[in-house]
């Protein structure tokens, strides 16, 4: 947006801790320069005529705890360039980066031009590696890591073996740095494509065992009861046992979900659809409805995109061939938006905590505000009806991006971000 525009009225979110509320704002030239009277009496003096937006929703930019960029510079699917253009059409003003990467972010001079320190861009945090390329067998240098920009340590999507992660930990060069893992054990998995059940024996799929999640889940609470001092984030929590599980624990630990695990199960998906193939596995609707519940209530803190970008090479083998991971930020808030609010009773309020204030936490970050004189912000119109598509402008590169000719309901129409 390059116009200067008065919206009012309005919706307003400010930050966390407030409501929306009907108001007035002032944008010019990509940038918020002020609010309600202010805007009214600043738009006055450039003869701005206000445009009505009452069932709009200006609010702070979401944020992405941890996603995927293997390839920055020259990918095939999905480079810097283009993360922060389909990022910031869909609103996202940060996505923290895992380290898995062609070269794993496990040393310092790996972290070397992704930062960016502008506020106007799409803010790429990074993830240091817990482990010397994600294999498990020798720890990273963490602290260097941590000294030269690192937000915190992760791996990979599966569990750090068990021993080396309470060597790390017992180490402590992260202090009170997050360190992320996620309780997937691929040797409990096994080939299992979806959760265990009963779809899945009628499908022919070999199942993966609710063990696969709560044995590691398990085993990464002990290690936090061991090391409380220690900042433990859980990766993307996929089952209704695993919920209980931590509901049942009395730790203060956060946990993260990923979006699609908040919409499909193994119900609703035929096992050629995109969505079909992901890390952890898909399970059942009480699944599904148990992860909202937890969401809701803050037992789950976080609503992670979780993008891993595939070619078209990689969405042309057989399901159980074919690399797990979905692409698509520009979905997550107009999908969630109708689950969760129009359809269901979370608030605005609650769904940006899921979505922008509560990843900021999960990443020991500030958390996202609209501010006077700043670009971070976006305008969310929860009545527009589009089309998914790969030719779509806020699409990302990648081809593994699901609901392709979709009609969804409910867009980000303006973003201040630079794209």
């Amino acid at each position: 947006m390059h116009d200067s525009l008065l919206l009012d009225p309005v919706r307003i979110l400010h930050g966390p801790g407030a409501a929306p509320k009907q108001g007035a704002a002032l944008i010019e030239a990509g940038v918020l320069t002020g609010f309600d009277d202010n805007a009214r009496t600043a738009a006055n003096r450039l003869e701005l005529k206000a445009t009505e937006a009452t069932h709009q929703l200006l609010a702070p930019c979401l944020v992405d705890p941890h996603s995927l960029l293997p390839s920055p510079v020259s990918g095939p699917t999905e480079t810097l360039r283009s993360l922060r253009r389909c990022a910031a059409a869909a609103g996202y003003g940060q996505v923290a980066l895992l380290p898995r990467a062609e070269s794993w972010r496990d040393q310092p001079e790996r972290l070397f031009g992704l930062h960016s320190t502008n506020p106007s861009d799409v803010l790429l945090p990074l993830w240091g590696s817990f482990s010397l390329a994600g294999q498990g067998l020798e720890l990273a240098p963490h602290g260097d890591l941590l000294e030269h920009g690192a937000i915190g340590l992760a791996d990979d999507d599966a569990m750090v073996p068990p021993p080396l992660l309470d060597r790390g930990l017992q180490l402590g060069e992260m202090g009170a740095c997050p360190v992320l893992v996620a309780p997937r054990d691929p040797a409990l998995q096994g080939d299992g494509i979806v959760r265990e059940g009963v779809e899945t024996l009628r499908a022919g799929w070999p199942p993966d065992p609710l063990s696969s999640e709560l044995l590691p889940l398990q085993q990464l609470l002990a290690l936090q009861q061991r090391h409380p001092e220690r900042q433990l984030r859980l990766m993307n929590i996929s089952t209704a046992a695993a919920v209980e599980q931590l509901h049942q624990c009395n730790l203060s630990i956060q946990a993260s979900v990923c979006w699609w695990h908040l919409l499909a199960d193994r119900n609703t998906l035929s096992s050629s659809d995109p969505g079909y193939r992901v890390h952890p596995s898909l399970g059942g609707p009480a699944d599904r409805l148990k992860l909202r519940t937890a969401l809701q209530h803050g037992h789950i803190h976080a609503v992670a995109v979780h993008a891993v970008p595939l070619d078209e090479e990689d969405m042309q083998l057989p399901t159980d061939q074919r690399p797990p991971g979905l692409s698509g930020h520009h979905l997550v808030l107009p999908a969630l938006w109708t689950a969760l609010i129009r359809n269901g009773d979370f608030s605005v309020e609650q769904l940006w905590q899921a979505l922008s204030f509560g990843p900021s936490a999960f990443l020991d970050q500030p958390a996202e505000t609209l501010r006077p004189g700043s670009r971070r912000w976006l305008l969310f119109d929860p009545d527009v009806s589009w089309t998914v598509s790969r030719d779509d402008p806020a699409a990302p590169g990648a081809a593994n991006v699901p609901w392709q000719g979709k009609a969804l309901q409910g867009r980000v129409v303006a973003c201040g971000l630079s794209r």
